[in-house]
């Protein structure tokens, strides 16, 4: 308890319920946002004083932000929470170029390069986490959503090697695969995209943000450091 915790993409909704929940069980977090870091300023408020060291605002999509970024990292941090990213839907062949160096930047560069900073305090000390929140999509594929499903499959992949590169230094690596979630990101979908979606789910249900929270934790937890280079998929049986 009381270790730094840094969450990219704090501000989305998995990331404000994973920040919720650290702080509620004694967590120190460094939180980082981009479009609605408002969100973010506003959770410092309404949370306990000492529970947000940081809020920092950064474009990782761009590389000019991600090194920005890393030149704001001004706390020791115990575990790195990989909670952001956009989806990208459209037809692929129709996909521009622009468009997919901003998803490889966000979703995979951008990772590479922070996990780079900040691993070799993590094996100096021979402790740290790092959790990613990757996508059902990653592993299986998705149609009309050919970017967003490759750059989540390299975070699988990244999980998997890193795992087992610094395991002998004691640094935990760790995915979680979330399915169909409540959140912002479908929105866009139609009421009877999401009743068909439904149907296809054993349970009948999305998923909370708060779900993926509650694994965080356990992950986190000193009571889970045998579970090691997983993707944990909650996706309902879908």
């Amino acid at each position: 308890m009381g270790k730094n915790v840094l969450i990219i993409g704090a501000s989305g909704d998995i990331g404000i319920a994973i920040a919720e929940k650290l702080a509620m069980n004694g967590y120190s977090l460094l939180l980082h946002g981009n479009q609605n870091v408002a969100r973010l300023f506003q959770f410092r408020r309404q949370s306990r004083t000492e529970a947000v060291l940081d809020i920092m605002e950064a474009n990782l999509a761009d590389p000019t932000g991600i090194e920005n970024f890393i030149g704001k990292l001004a706390y020791s941090i115990d575990s790195i929470i990989f909670a952001g990213g956009r989806a990208q839907f459209g037809v692929f062949q129709q996909t521009p170029e622009k468009t997919m160096d901003e998803m490889l930047s966000l979703h995979v560069k951008a990772p590479w390069v922070i996990t780079k900073h900040l691993l070799p305090s993590m094996i100096q000390k021979n402790a740290g986490n790092i959790i990613f929140i990757t996508s059902i999509w990653g592993r299986d594929g998705a149609s009309n959503e050919v970017v967003y499903s490759s750059v989540k499959g390299a975070q699988n992949s990244f999980v998997k090697a890193l795992a087992k590169e610094v395991g002998p230094s004691g640094v935990s690596v760790n995915g979680i695969s979330p399915g169909f979630i409540e959140t912002k990101m479908n929105q866009q979908l139609e009421l009877v995209e999401k009743e068909a979606i439904m149907e296809e789910i054993p349970l009948q249900r999305a998923g909370k943000p708060e779900e993926i929270a509650n694994v965080v934790l356990f992950l986190l937890d000193k009571h889970a450091p045998y579970i090691h280079g997983e993707i944990i998929n909650m996706t309902g049986g879908w």
